[in-house]
């Protein structure tokens, strides 16, 4: 009888062990690498002369980005995260051109970080996060692997790429969320530099079949506004639509707007367009008081983890801003370009 006692003792706290132990494996933080490469070639149609390109004209189009001529590199992303059941950081490194020109801001030794920020979830609709962060601004990201098209839009590289600040997120219901944000001056990311500070605005509303986004941000003497949007219209087809609006910063005043149309072909080839309209008021990304519209045709192809992004691009300004490698001016500039995407 002792010993049925015994066994019956050892079984509840072999049992008890058991469930202590998956509750541990379920709780203990996990750390994660992720990240992608990417390469390309571009080369102008018509236009434009790559030969004479250190003595002629803007021969490609003055968007972030995919702007080199021949066979040009993009950047190596390193990101690395650690994710508790209440607390976590992520740290996102770049290396190369591209991760050049999204940093321009930082100094070096600094000017490989795109993102270092830590978080606290505070409830289960509620997270705190404090650091360096990618803008939450606009339709298009830095990364390569979660765009469409491989050359980025003229609102995109105009905006925000980053910001550094204490941002609150709020999950309203199934449907609504809510951020507030005070950051730093627009990408300057590693210290303030002014003691002013920016404020930050996000009013989600998401469903199964798409979202949309309302932003802002606001200082002093800033304010920009931003709608991003996108709606699988059918198990194949997806609309996007972003418009902004900015005015009183070093960039420049501008609006813009632009629509993405996607098609999925099949599990491999998708096919789309994207079509932007760009005024710029100060003369920063074309000339003064002119515009531009781009419009943009790419054909992603998926194998595993890699993508090759055939491209053709035409930048159509309101003026004579492109010079050929002969010397003449001219409104337009057609170019293709050939992207590969690793991400992992």
């Amino acid at each position: 009888m002792n010993n049925l006692k015994l066994i019956k003792k050892n079984m509840i706290f072999a049992i008890a062990m058991v469930i202590s132990a998956v509750a541990v494996a379920q709780e203990a933080p996990a750390f994660t690498i992720s990240g992608s490469v990417d390469t390309y070639f571009r080369t102008n149609l018509s236009g434009g002369s790559n030969d004479a390109m250190d003595t002629i004209g803007t021969l490609a189009p003055t968007s972030s980005f995919a702007n080199a001529p021949g066979f040009s590199l993009g950047m190596a992303n390193l990101v690395m995260g650690y994710e508790g059941e209440k607390a976590g950081f992520v740290a996102d490194l770049v290396f190369g051109p591209r991760g050049a020109d999204a940093v321009f801001a930082s100094g070096p030794a600094l000017n490989i970080v795109n993102q270092l920020y830590a978080y606290y979830n505070v409830t289960d609709n509620f997270k705190l996060t404090l650091g360096n962060f990618n803008t939450f601004l606009g339709y298009e990201v830095i990364s390569p692997t979660a765009n469409f098209n491989y050359s980025t839009s003229y609102m995109f590289s105009y905006g925000p790429f980053s910001h550094t600040g204490l941002k609150a997120d709020f999950t309203l219901s199934n449907k609504w969320s809510l951020a507030v944000a005070v950051m730093n001056p627009t990408d300057y990311t590693d210290f303030n530099p002014s003691n002013d500070y920016v404020g930050g605005l996000q009013i989600g509303y998401s469903t199964d079949a798409g979202s949309a986004y309302l932003n802002v941000l606001s200082s002093e003497d800033f304010f920009q506004i931003d709608l991003t949007t996108g709606w699988d219209l059918s198990e194949s087809f997806y609309l996007g639509i972003n418009a902004t609006s900015q005015t009183g910063d070093a960039s420049g005043d501008f609006y813009g707007a632009a629509g993405y149309l996607q098609l999925a072909v099949s599990d491999v080839v998708a096919i789309g367009v994207r079509g932007e309209y760009f005024s710029d008021g100060n003369g920063v990304a074309i000339a003064g008081d002119e515009s531009v519209f781009a419009t943009t045709f790419s054909a992603p192809i998926t194998s595993g983890s890699l993508t090759i992004i055939p491209e053709i691009r035409l930048d159509a300004l309101s003026y004579d801003g492109f010079v050929d490698g002969e010397g003449t001016a001219g409104s337009s500039l057609s170019s293709f370009v050939l992207a590969a995407v690793y991400s992992f």
